[in-house]
């Protein structure tokens, strides 16, 4: 079963180009079942039906996986059987009628537009570190950039001239995005002063060697600046929940907001309208007369 998985993972790379960290995701899940089936004396893809994958489903719930991550599972198990039927490895796809538990739809966190004005203001210091991680918060709040997408930026992805990036999303997808005026400007402090780079690649952020920064990294750098800014803890794609939010809220355009993120179904975007909803539900709640909560009968 193991050479018939790797030719898989191997077709994910090269075939659809996904990125390490979602083949690491489709490896580790994927291994997961696979010591499942060998625990049960199954050798052979094609002696997996539906109730032995309902058995394994059951037992990663009992083990506490939540609904989420029996859903990604679960796609990673459809989509294996799609690759070996494909490949004639194997003649039905056991995982196709298989639902994982339902989850309860989580609306992401974000800051509102008076908390992110009191993140990005201008460090009192001009040393090259407040220099650049200034640039950075702006950078994601200003494009709504992923994590990987702005570890990865390089300089000639970069146009302040024009006030523009490129990025290449998932999927190998390519956009443009627009950098804001606040976000040039501290791009061009930190690039004023950032450190030269010691190999062929010249990342826009990098440490004090010069190097590229992880994403591991640049999590730590935004998780301190919202504890010593707002009091909580922040993570990159709270910065981009926001951008998104407020930029649907100002402009309405959802197919606009769709396009910036990099969205490939409208649907992943519309989660941002049910955001605004809950605000304006708020907002009624405290200001309607009629909505207002009775203190004394």
């Amino acid at each position: 079963m193991q050479p018939a998985l790797e030719r898989f993972l191997d077709h994910l790379r090269s075939e659809r180009r996904l990125s390490e960290h979602t083949l690491a995701a489709y490896r580790r899940d994927l291994l997961s079942c696979c010591r499942f089936l060998q625990e049960r004396q199954i050798d052979d893809w094609n002696r997996v039906d539906n109730a032995l994958l309902r058995q394994y489903i059951a037992s990663r719930h009992q083990s506490g996986l939540s609904g989420r991550s029996l859903q990604r599972e679960l796609s990673a198990i459809r989509t294996l059987f799609q690759f070996l039927i494909r490949e004639r490895c194997c003649r039905h796809n056991p995982a196709l009628d298989l639902r994982a538990p339902k989850v309860g739809k989580r609306l992401p966190r974000l800051l509102d537009v008076d908390q992110a004005n009191q993140l990005l203001s201008p460090p009192a210091e001009n040393d090259w570190l407040a220099l650049r991680d200034h640039a950075m918060l702006e950078l994601f709040y200003s494009s709504g950039l992923r994590l990987a997408e702005l570890a990865g930026l390089d300089l000639a992805q970069l146009d302040l001239r024009q006030g523009e990036v490129r990025v290449m999303g998932k999927g190998s997808r390519a956009r443009i995005l627009p950098v804001g005026r606040l976000a040039r400007e501290a791009l061009q402090r930190w690039l004023a002063v950032r450190p030269e780079t010691p190999g062929p690649e010249h990342p826009v952020f990098v440490g004090q060697q010069g190097r590229r920064l992880t994403t591991r990294a640049i999590q730590l750098r935004v998780r301190r600046y919202g504890i010593e800014q707002l009091g909580q803890h922040l993570h990159p794609h709270m910065l981009r929940h926001s951008f998104a939010s407020h930029l649907l809220e100002s402009s309405g355009d959802l197919r606009a907001v769709q396009e910036l993120l990099g969205h490939s179904d409208i649907s992943t975007t519309q989660v941002y309208t049910h955001l605004n909803f809950q605000h304006l539900a708020e907002v009624y709640d405290k200001a309607h007369p009629r909505a207002r909560r009775r203190t004394k009968d």
